[in-house]
């Protein structure tokens, strides 16, 4: 939407207060090309006349009754203090206005304002919007009006429940008008935002200015004040006047805002005076990290470290048809890895080096969320990151929910682990994790005595009370899932007695090879594993192996490239994970593991693949939860295979990121591979008998991914047999779990490129 489709259709505006945040209101009025007569009341006809010279408004008076005769919209922009008085002269003057008359505000503080309307018209009209533009400027007056003050910026909004639809309709056009990003808050939430953000700061920066003034009279100190100080004490330059009026308003809310501030100086004093360097480094970290994720939202960039609270932005995939496929590369960690290394490694005594660490934004929201919780963790750089770790019940309340982003292994794995904690915890992630079933862990955690809430249908938000004595119970898993295995041993970590998890097939260990590692004792014997609570975990230094879910679709990509040679260095093979491997193995893929090795209690090998045809066949059932995440590249292959590969006991596929049972079928039908879903699997027609060489196997199509980034990824590689391109829709969630694709796309010879999606 344009600002010249939000033109306000008023007649008659009065902006009451032709300083800088009015007058900039009336210039970027009459650059969006208000039609209306633009009025304007101050108390300094000077004022009024340099807003007539400069075109910025119409008429005005220093008499709020002269200027009221049929005005349809009033903005009041005067002090917080004045706001009383201005409103009952307004007030007085009803009758002269406009009967449809819209009264708003840009004042900062909004209880105060909603006092002093009550007060004024006796009630709260329901022709009153409140509303605070973030903008401004340490320069004031209307000499000081900028067109573009508003551009980019956000315009809160405070309406009641009595507030006229039509009123707040009639306000937003106006905040549009001048370009500004429109949102609704209710009236507390935005004075105790503001008063942390906004207000604080401010108090800060005259104390520091007015300190450091007094110390020296002569003001020498600033000629040594480099630009971080200049640029932190800034704001100090702003109206004093304009600022004691609203420390006075939005006095509780700044001085809650300052008791906390007090508190974390507090704390960081005592740290600095007792040589805590894990205190403050976690207070440093977390502030660093914070003021990047800050960034972010100033240059709406992606912060993998914050984990985008934000949502992203649309990003499609064009892929070329053909290519080859050759060279040696190295994919990221492994992503199950690099979550339980920071969790182990946070829960540990002792300080956890990791290397080969996943940079992806599911992996770094488990690392911020545990920031949140006190634990000092610096890096990543370079994959490298040292957990400075605080003991099993070391960990601290955070101070909101832990958000973490489209990561389905945190959420579960945490879910144990909190389980256990004396605090309170609220579990939340994105749009997509928001749909995915949490009942799976919540039930059993509940046996072991958890208190934990669940959104409907089993889904999170999770809200896990803490405090509970948790025992150990011994627990026959329905379906095969490492993330529900893996809950249940963190949790028994806290557990009295015995917890035992029985699984139904084998599902990856990397949980209980962890623990052993950092010397916490994981039996098993059979399909049963089980551990004692009551331990504790000592640090021990990590190197996290490349994702075999990631090199998949490289595998896949030489699989089915002629002439492909392709290695893929360091992938961690562990028996659990490979499960594609022999799958592809079956399928007559050329595939060999070369300079195997272990690393951390992980076996690893470096991937050899050359194109060879593939056959289609009946995938053993119990390779299929040791490739759970892997089918959507397979399914690839299989299109590419010679006769029907046939797939059953998958129906773990429709409750991942996507319904990818149904996500693939959709997607393979698009390119015109023939295929037939099942509740529990697909069978999925490749090539004709005698079909090969260089030619095509499907057409291109049209893609969406549906935002899960393994569909994403999957089509991409399909497109190197493809007749036609491929454009795959909604791909921005490739870098949850594989940053850097792109890039070794395009490097082992697959003709990709990314574009923004209109919006």
């Amino acid at each position: 939407m344009t600002r010249q489709e939000t033109i306000p259709a008023e007649s008659r505006l009065l902006i009451v207060g032709l300083g800088l945040i009015g007058g900039s209101l009336a210039a970027a009025l009459r650059r969006a090309g208000f039609g209306g007569e633009l009025l304007a009341c101050d108390p300094d006809a000077e004022e009024i006349a340099r807003g007539v010279e400069a075109g910025l408004i119409d008429r005005g008076d220093t008499r709020l009754t002269a200027m009221l005769d049929g005005v349809g919209l009033v903005v009041l922009a005067v002090p917080v203090l004045a706001m009383r008085g201005v409103m009952e002269e307004l007030a007085a003057g009803l009758g002269r206005a406009a009967p449809d008359l819209v009264i708003t505000d840009v004042g900062s503080t909004k209880s105060a304002i909603r006092q002093a309307a009550e007060q004024a018209f006796g009630r709260l009209p329901p022709n009153l919007v409140l509303g605070h533009p973030i903008a401004g400027s340490e320069k004031s007056g209307v000499a000081a009006a900028d067109a573009e003050l508003y551009v980019g910026h956000k315009v809160i909004l405070t309406p009641e429940p009595t507030t006229d639809p039509d009123a707040l309709a009639r306000v937003r056009a106006l905040w549009r008008a001048a370009g500004a990003e429109v949102l609704e808050m209710d009236v507390a939430r935005h004075d105790q935002v503001l008063a942390r953000t906004s207000h604080l700061p401010h108090l800060l920066a005259f104390s520091l200015v007015d300190t450091l003034a007094r110390q020296d009279e002569r003001l020498e100190i600033f000629r040594y004040a480099a630009g971080g100080f200049r640029d932190f004490t800034r704001i100090a330059g702003s109206d004093p006047v304009m600022w004691r009026d609203i420390f006075v308003a939005n006095r509780e809310a700044v001085l809650h805002a300052l008791n906390d501030f007090e508190a974390g100086v507090a704390r960081l004093r005592q740290a600095v005076e007792s040589g805590d360097t894990d205190a403050m480094l976690a207070t440093f970290d977390r502030a660093s990290h914070a003021r990047h994720y800050f960034d972010t939202l100033l240059n709406q960039t992606s912060y993998q470290a914050e984990y985008q609270m934000q949502a992203h932005g649309k990003l499609r995939y064009r892929v070329s048809p053909g290519g080859a496929v050759a060279g040696r590369i190295r994919v990221p960690g492994d992503k199950s890895i690099s979550h339980r290394s920071i969790m182990l490694g946070a829960l540990a005594d002792g300080v956890t080096e990791v290397s080969g660490f996943l940079e992806g934004e599911d992996s770094l929201a488990t690392l911020q969320a545990f920031r949140e919780m006190g634990v000092a963790i610096e890096g990543p750089h370079q994959g490298r990151v040292t957990v400075h770790g605080v003991g099993l019940h070391g960990l601290k309340a955070p101070a909101g929910p832990l958000y973490v982003g489209n990561a389905g292994t945190a959420m579960r794995l945490f879910a144990g682990l909190l389980a256990g904690q004396a605090f309170d915890t609220e579990l939340t992630g994105d749009a997509s994790l928001t749909k995915r079933p949490m009942g799976r862990v919540a039930d059993p955690l509940r046996e072991m005595g958890a208190v934990i809430e669940t959104a409907e249908g089993g889904r999170p938000p999770l809200k896990i009370h803490g405090g509970q004595p948790l025992k150990g119970i011994a627990y026959d898993m329905p379906m095969a899932s490492a993330q529900v295995k893996s809950c249940l041993l963190l949790a028994g970590l806290y557990a009295e007695g015995e917890t035992r998890v029985r699984e139904p097939a084998p599902t990856r260990d990397h949980t209980e090879r962890m623990l052993n590692g950092f010397g916490y004792e994981v039996e098993r014997e059979g399909d049963t594993c089980w551990l004692r609570g009551g331990g504790k975990l000592t640090a021990a230094p990590i190197d996290v192996p490349s994702d075999i879910s990631s090199a998949t679709f490289f595998l896949v990509a030489a699989a089915i490239t002629p002439g492909a040679d392709l290695v893929l260095e360091h992938v961690g093979i562990n028996p659990t994970r490979i499960g594609v491997i022999n799958i592809l193995k079956q399928m007559g893929a050329d595939l060999r593991l070369e300079n195997e090795r272990e690393v951390g209690g992980e076996p690893v090998a470096d991937l050899h693949i050359r194109h060879a045809p593939l056959k289609g066949i009946d995938i053993p059932v119990d390779q299929v939860p040791l490739a759970i995440d892997e089918f959507p590249a397979l399914f690839v292959a299989a299109a590419n295979a010679e006769g029907t590969t046939r797939l059953r006991e998958a129906a773990e596929l429709r409750v991942k990121e996507s319904d990818r049972l149904k996500a693939m079928a959709d997607g393979l039908a698009v390119l015109g591979v023939e295929n037939r879903l099942y509740e529990d699997g697909i069978d999925i027609v490749g090539r004709l008998e005698g079909q090969g060489g260089d030619a095509a196997n499907y057409a291109g199509g049209h893609i969406d991914s549906l935002g899960d980034h393994r569909i994403a990824m999957a089509f991409s590689v399909a497109a190197l047999r493809a007749s036609g391109e491929i454009v795959i829709d909604d791909c921005a969630n490739v870098a949850t779990s594989f940053p850097g694709f792109v890039t070794l796309a395009r490097r082992v010879g697959l003709s990709l490129e990314e574009e923004q999606e209109a919006s």
